[in-house]
């Protein structure tokens, strides 16, 4: 997956339109989108929604907010396709609220504080979570930081290489808040391609297009790839070169990963 849609849970409206809008998920949104005297009624348009489609996602109040043990309830009882945890910072965290929830259900784990970050390791190694999230905003509130997005790229390679160690998927960029932005947006999603980044999080429909595209092969990545695996079959798989550049095992392989990523889509 590689766009998020978020969609509040107090507009259902709009849930039918976020499915067309070409995202790979919807995250229908308990938490920010949400005003507090809103919360229960957004429980409920939830249940009503989960009850004929289970196929969505879900943020929920962050762990020890006022909101988060009724939340969990509503999860429990509605077994959405997954979960987004806010403030994730800890794996007995996650175990706490997998613990209680259909083992089928993807747990998608929400960094965005110091103690996040610090643990994040043990997070991508819990049960059921299939790929971490960077909430940038959050983030760099908890920290008092004032970067630019592309400035959080080390916190954002911790991200990378604790996925890698915990074999899940890629981690998940957080929003660009500027959605009538292209050039921004465009910025972002090269950014989070180039630390190993595999997806976005999307405040508006215009921007899942643009995200889609930005994390899969360009034709000319494609085209290289081809090029690199044709002189490897042509020399029986020792070291060559290609168009001036060295071929071996790392380059093979690299461009073996770029055509399996083009042909799944």
């Amino acid at each position: 997956m590689r766009s998020f849609l978020f969609v509040p849970a107090t507009t259902p409206e709009r849930f039918a339109k976020a499915r067309t809008s070409g995202a790979d998920a919807v995250i229908i949104d308990l938490e920010d989108a949400v005003s507090p005297e809103q919360k229960e009624s957004a429980r409920r348009q939830l249940d009503a929604t989960l009850k004929t489609d289970r196929d969505f996602l879900v943020r929920i109040n962050a762990p020890g907010s006022p909101w988060f043990d009724e939340d969990l309830n509503a999860i429990i009882a509605a077994d959405p396709l997954g979960v987004v945890i806010p403030k994730a910072e800890s794996t007995s965290q996650i175990e706490a609220i997998t613990a209680r929830l259909n083992p089928r259900v993807r747990i998608f784990p929400l960094i965005e504080t110091a103690a996040g970050l610090a643990h994040c390791r043990e997070i991508a190694k819990a049960t059921q979570v299939t790929a971490l999230m960077f909430g940038t905003l959050d983030f760099q509130l908890d920290l008092n930081l004032q970067l630019s997005s592309q400035d959080l790229n080390p916190f954002r390679l911790e991200l990378t290489l604790a996925s890698r160690l915990a074999g899940i998927a890629a981690p998940i960029d957080g929003v660009c808040v500027d959605f009538r932005d292209d050039a921004k947006l465009n910025a972002e999603l090269h950014n989070a391609v180039s630390v190993g980044f595999g997806g976005k999080l999307c405040i508006h429909p215009c921007q899942v297009a643009a995200t889609n595209t930005a994390f899969l092969p360009s034709k000319d990545e494609i085209a290289w790839a081809e090029r690199v695996i044709e002189a490897d079959s042509a020399s029986g798989g020792a070291a060559t070169v290609c168009n001036g550049m060295m071929v071996d095992r790392p380059v093979v392989e690299r461009a073996q990963g770029i055509l399996r990523l083009a042909q799944s889509r």
